[in-house]
């Protein structure tokens, strides 16, 4: 006799993942409205406030429609790990399913989707005092010698982080300088965390390339109309943020940020933007062609929404 697979008792919850301009926003909303699914942005740029333009986030309205929980979240000029997501994220999840809901996960950040799944490594904490020299070292000597510092304690991560990538960059050299281990030694010892809950996963991407593209073009012209340079300019006014922020990396933030010094004319802002954006859609694919038991949907096909509703409809129960 073949073995008897014992039903998944997890309660439900959804993923809805996808490109940069795949239509993630309308779907969710759709799946809100339809099954009361309670939503959780997955996007590691939407949780800056003042970053509203750039980030293409909700509307007031929609957000009034259908609240986006994790949004709004942190200053621009405070980081935010996956770690860090992925401890809010649960807390989310716990209270929506306490509430009777079901928690939608909808977004395009895929290594905050992989760590809130896989969970995260044990590593040490952050150390102030560390960090503070390692950004003291950064800005007096540039963070090419941090790069190659850490090149020669672990190629492995250090081929793995831009050497741009300030961030990143300062959190491996602490990771080593307080425990000895390397950062890459840490990711391979990393194991599956025990996941509370059953997962329905969704890719939302147009079948062809050239539509998103269309799509991506569409809309930084769009966000151009909007006031996007606006935007990044009021921040630049603050004085207390710059071009390594994690924030001020966001795709397009950084384009901007560098029109605004006078490193090129709009039109090349444009080009860089959308281009930068292309990019990431790019990652972003190759992200989910790996990842375990999607269910594709072709967002510009005329029945997308209908699709989505009946894989929730099939595999919800």
């Amino acid at each position: 006799m073949p073995p008897v697979h014992e039903p998944d008792s997890r309660p439900l919850a959804i993923m809805l993942l996808g490109p940069t301009a795949a239509g993630k926003t309308d779907s969710a909303m759709a799946l809100h409205d339809d099954f009361g699914a309670e939503l959780i942005s997955v996007d590691s740029a939407m949780i800056y406030r003042g970053m509203d333009i750039g980030t293409a986030k909700p509307s007031a309205e929609e957000l009034a429609r259908a609240p986006h929980r994790l949004i709004d979240i942190r200053d621009p000029a405070q980081s935010y790990t996956a770690a860090e997501f992925r401890h809010d994220a649960l807390e989310e999840m716990a209270a929506i399913g306490a509430g009777g809901g079901v928690p939608l996960l909808v977004g395009g950040t895929m290594m905050y989707a992989k760590r809130l799944i896989e969970g995260v490594a044990d590593m040490p904490p952050a150390d102030p005092s560390l960090r503070a020299s390692l950004e003291r070292r950064a800005e007096a000597e540039g963070l090419e010698v941090l790069h190659a510092e850490l090149e020669a304690v672990d190629p492995v991560a250090a081929g793995g982080i831009h050497p741009r990538n300030r961030q990143r960059l300062v959190r491996a050299l602490e990771v080593y300088r307080l425990s000895g281990v390397p950062l890459s030694v840490h990711w391979q010892r990393q194991a599956a965390a025990n996941f509370p809950w059953r997962l329905l996963s969704i890719a939302l991407a147009p079948a062809q390339r050239s539509v998103l593209h269309e799509r991506i073009a569409h809309r930084f012209d769009a966000m151009l109309a909007g006031g996007f340079v606006e935007e990044v300019a009021t921040l630049r006014e603050r004085g207390d943020l710059h071009a390594d922020l994690p924030s001020m990396r966001c795709v397009g933030y950084r384009q901007a940020w560098e029109f605004l010094e006078g490193a090129y004319d709009r039109e090349t802002l444009r080009e860089r933007g959308i281009a930068a954006t292309r990019q990431l859609a790019k990652r972003q694919l190759t992200w989910l062609r790996r990842w375990p038991g999607l269910h594709w949907v072709d967002s510009s096909a005329p029945d997308t929404l209908e699709r989505i509703a009946k894989i929730v409809r099939d595999h919800g129960s």
